[in-house]
């Protein structure tokens, strides 16, 4: 009767008879065949994380996916935590907009391993998204051709579903060669993780590796992991001048607005792209009326850097250059705040990627290891801050258009591969043979 099954069917029963008996299957090909078997429910968990919006000002929405994701990790065995940061923020301001005045919860789980000299690995994603609630009307789930589109699908709803159906697969497979397993889904990291970065940065430093899933490469290009990202921080520059009446005495009104401009020319060649640092001045208003001179104007700037040092210096030039006025009696107050550090490669973050990329050459997967930032932060970064750990970013599937809202997917093809090398290098990692 076993014969009449398909070959990835009959693979998939025969692994499951495996972890009955505590036998873990650990040859490329067992696990492959359970990726198979695996995927078309990955695509069912990515339909349900994207039918549920969950911006990172929807508290609603991001109640609504904690507790989806933490019912999900409870059912594969972990003790599973929903934490509420109870952070309010001052100025809610993020990377792509205004965020909440609360931040969303965070899903912890612990799985415990069996192994009293095994590895302590964290696996860490995001559930939050840069979208506005009734984006889903306009773009719902759906699947053309070998591409699965959906809002916050690549970034990071992605991320969530491989972290959950790698534990699938650990399980399936009765792997327990591990001390523990710590997966933490955060619902703030759209707006710089103000409730959970703290959390990250403490857990990073009781691991023993922490692997990150933002995705893991574009459409067409190979499969990529990341050792380094940027650091992010925002510039906001604010004029006082004095009001007057644009047409009947401009003489006498100090122009906000004129001072605002100086101000942003002077400082417009900050950026070092060579070196990885970028000042963009993004955004700015002035005035209320036309036929006023401003007496206000404000402007803010968007900072990324490849080193801690680099906002250093950044900052202490543009404190300089501020003092350099067009019109003497504006007032200017500058403040340079550090969202999220840069992630920087270390010996042992290398040292672990080229153990996975070993495994992907042993599965036929071409895998690219990128030690240098292209730009974008992540909370891997947080995780990095208090640890000599290896902490490897971009182990989500490959895919597109993160933060638009009309071209955001995912590469169905890439989530067994990705699937199989994720589950192998928790497995490495997780009984000392990658470390």
């Amino acid at each position: 009767m076993l014969a009449s099954f398909p070959v990835w069917r009959r693979a998939a029963l025969a692994l499951a008879a495996m972890a009955a008996l505590g036998v873990q299957a650990q040859t490329v090909p067992e696990l492959q065949a359970l990726a198979a078997r695996e995927q078309p429910h990955l695509m069912k968990t990515l339909q349900q994380l994207v039918e549920i919006e969950s911006g990172s000002s929807d508290r609603q929405g991001l109640d609504r996916i904690a507790g989806l994701i933490a019912q999900r990790l409870r059912e594969l065995g972990g003790q599973v935590q929903l934490i509420d940061p109870d952070t309010t923020i001052a100025s809610p301001t993020s990377d792509a907009g205004d965020g909440p005045a609360k931040v969303g919860q965070i899903v912890r789980a612990s799985f415990k391993g069996g192994s009293a000299t095994g590895k302590r690995v964290m696996l860490i994603a995001h559930m939050d998204t840069v979208y506005q609630r009734g984006g889903l009307k306009q773009q719902p789930f759906r699947i053309d051709g070998n591409h699965a589109y959906g809002l916050g699908i690549a970034d990071d709803k992605q991320g969530v579903a491989t972290i959950l159906h790698t534990l699938a697969m650990l399980k399936a497979v009765g792997f327990k060669d591990y001390a523990e397993i710590t997966v933490l889904i955060n619902g703030d990291e759209e707006i710089s993780s103000p409730g959970s970065n703290a959390l990250i940065t403490r857990l990073g430093g009781e691991h023993d590796a922490v692997l990150s899933f933002e995705g893991g490469g574009g459409p067409t290009t190979p499969d990529t992991v990341r050792l380094a990202t940027s650091g992010i921080a925002s510039v906001d520059l604010k004029v006082k001048g004095r009001s007057s009446h644009a047409g009947a005495a401009p003489e006498k009104g100090v122009n906000a607005l004129y001072e605002m401009a100086h101000q942003i020319m002077q400082t417009r060649d900050l950026s070092d792209p060579k070196n990885g640092k970028h000042l963009n001045w993004t955004m700015a208003k002035a005035g209320s009326v036309r036929n006023a001179i401003p007496e206000r104007a404000e402007a803010n700037g968007d900072a990324r850097a490849d080193r801690v040092a680099d906002f250093d210096g950044m900052e202490a030039e543009l404190r300089k250059r501020i003092q350099n006025k067009l019109l003497p009696e504006s007032e200017i107050t500058l403040s340079f705040d550090r969202r999220r550090p840069p992630l920087q490669a270390t010996e042992a973050s290398r040292a672990l990627a080229a153990k996975a990329k070993a495994l992907a050459d042993e599965q036929k997967l071409e895998l690219v290891v990128r030690d240098r930032p292209t730009g974008g932060g992540t909370d891997a970064a947080y995780a990095a801050l208090a640890t000599k750990a290896p902490v490897i970013e971009g182990l989500g599937v490959r895919g597109y258009g993160a933060h638009s809202s009309d071209s955001e997917f995912v590469v169905i093809d890439a989530i067994a591969p990705k699937l199989v090398l994720v589950t192998r290098l928790v497995m490495a990692i997780g009984s000392g043979k990658a470390l």
